[in-house]
């Protein structure tokens, strides 16, 4: 595994475990963390599934504002807008479009770009004291990192105006009810559920869930036509894979599938 500064990895398996390594800083995304997280994913080798969570007290409490210094207002919003195109959006697209399934373990904040990180998952598995937060407001700017995508197809224009516009808390509880997240779950096996939830992922046909991953992205912002189009090119392709004539036989055998992700 390659030396990092601002997260750890791990290989368990075929799973690559990602931690967010700044607990000092409740995570905060810096720049060198975003690009670190970004170099993992364009290098995830042979891994089949992928678990990012944070060290420490927090999953990511946002972008690092600190490392900015005591530049001026307008210094700060042009490296805002600089950090944004050349670093954070990039990052979330490869979490959003890796080709394995991603599995995210919100373990405390996940706030502003860490929100952003965490909803980009497959899965978000969040233990029950954790919490999503829009903060944005407080400080007179607007959600980035893809947070106004994510949260608008995720829980309904009104949910994410609320999240937005008031900046309001919303718990690991209160997201599962919305439908924000996959579950939540006591913190003391949340990163227990998450590898074995990643683990399954890794055990199944990897072709057919990144074909699964782009056309769910085509449902979101495509017509029917689109989507129907997709899914048959889709099919033709998870079709000739080894996996599928392996799922073939095993069917017909009458035994579990050993899918190799090929």
């Amino acid at each position: 595994m390659a030396d990092y500064e601002t997260i750890l990895t791990e290989r368990v398996g075929n799973v690559l475990k990602i931690t967010l390594n700044r607990p000092e800083r409740l995570n905060a995304a810096s720049i060198p963390l975003a690009d670190e997280l970004g170099a993992a994913f364009y290098d995830l080798g042979d891994a089949r599934a992928v678990v990012i969570t944070g060290a420490g007290k927090g999953f990511c409490s946002g972008a690092d504002l600190a490392a900015r210094g005591d530049r001026s207002p307008l210094e700060q919003k042009g490296g805002s807008h600089r950090a944004l195109q050349n670093h954070y959006n990039p990052l979330v697209t490869q979490i959003m479009r890796a080709p394995v399934p991603v599995v995210t373990a919100v373990n405390g904040a996940a706030a502003g770009v860490g929100c952003s990180i965490a909803l980009a998952g497959d899965f978000v598995l969040a233990g029950k004291s954790a919490y999503f937060l829009q903060a944005f407001v407080n400080i007179g700017l607007v959600p980035d990192g893809g947070s106004t995508w994510l949260l608008a197809r995720a829980i309904g224009r009104a949910r994410a105006t609320r999240m937005m516009m008031l900046g309001e808390k919303i718990s690991a509880s209160q997201a599962e009810e919305w439908g924000l997240i996959y579950k939540a779950v006591d913190d003391a096996v949340l990163l227990d559920e998450a590898m074995a939830l990643a683990t399954r992922l890794s055990e199944g046909p990897t072709l057919a869930y990144s074909t699964m991953k782009a056309n769910i992205m085509t449902a979101l912002d495509g017509n029917l036509s689109q989507v129907l189009l997709a899914e048959a090119e889709g099919q033709r392709i998870a079709g000739a894979s080894q996996d599928a004539m392996e799922g073939g036989m095993a069917f017909l055998q009458k035994r579990k599938a050993e899918f190799k992700g090929r």
